[in-house]
C-alpha cells in the first residue's frame, strides 16, 4: 500500500498553487501562542520567525519556487478574539509569500460554498479540514481527501468566488 504524502509534502509536492477557504470564526483556542495574546496583544513578536513558526519557513520555501499561496478568510463581524489574533499574525503570512484576503460573512451570502474549511492544491486535490465545534481538530479525523472532478470543480469555484470579493489583508481593518 503506498503511504500518502504528509500535508507537508503536499505543499512540497505543489507545482503552481496552494489555495485555502477558511470559514470559521475560531480555530485552536488552546493554542499557547493564543492565549498568550489575550493576556499581552505585544506577545507576538516570535510569531514573526520562521524559526520559532515552521510554517512561514514552509511558505517562503515554496513560494520562493513560484507556488502561489492563497487564503480567503469569510467570518462574522464583529470579528472573534481568535480571528482578531489572526489578523494580527497575517502581515508575517504575507511577508512569507502567502496572499491573504478577509471577507465579511453578510457579503457571502448568496455564494455556494462547501461545508468545511480545504485546501486545494494544482487545482487537482482537495483536503477538507474538520475540527470540532470548539475549533479544534477533529478525533474523528482532521482531514479527507478527494481528487474527484466535481469537487475539484466545486471548491476552485467556490474559493475563487471569495477571492474576487474579498477584501486583501492590507486594506481591511477589524470591526
Amino acid at each position: 500500500m503506498v503511504e500518502e504524502p504528509t500535508f507537508e509534502e503536499l505543499f512540497r509536492q505543489a507545482k503552481h498553487s496552494a489555495v485555502h477557504l477558511e470559514m470559521r470564526d475560531g480555530y485552536m483556542r488552546s493554542d499557547p501562542s493564543f492565549i498568550s495574546w489575550q493576556h499581552d496583544p505585544g506577545s507576538l513578536l516570535s510569531e514573526w520567525d520562521p524559526e520559532s513558526r515552521p510554517w512561514l519557513a514552509l511558505m517562503q520555501e515554496i513560494t520562493n519556487r513560484g507556488v502561489e499561496v492563497r487564503r480567503a478568510r469569510v467570518f462574522s463581524e464583529p470579528m472573534s478574539d481568535y480571528l482578531r489574533f489572526e489578523h494580527c499574525l497575517t502581515p508575517a503570512n504575507i511577508a512569507a509569500g502567502e496572499q491573504v484576503r478577509w471577507l465579511p460573512r453578510r457579503r457571502a451570502s448568496d455564494l455556494a460554498l462547501p461545508g468545511n474549511d480545504f485546501w486545494l492544491f494544482d487545482d487537482s486535490l482537495v483536503v477538507f479540514l474538520h475540527f470540532t465545534g470548539e475549533g479544534e481538530l477533529s478525533p474523528e479525523g482532521d482531514e479527507e481527501r478527494t481528487a474527484e472532478p466535481s469537487v475539484v470543480r466545486l471548491c476552485s469555484a467556490a474559493f475563487e468566488s471569495v477571492w474576487r470579493r474579498a477584501v486583501p489583508h492590507e486594506e481591511y481593518r477589524p470591526v
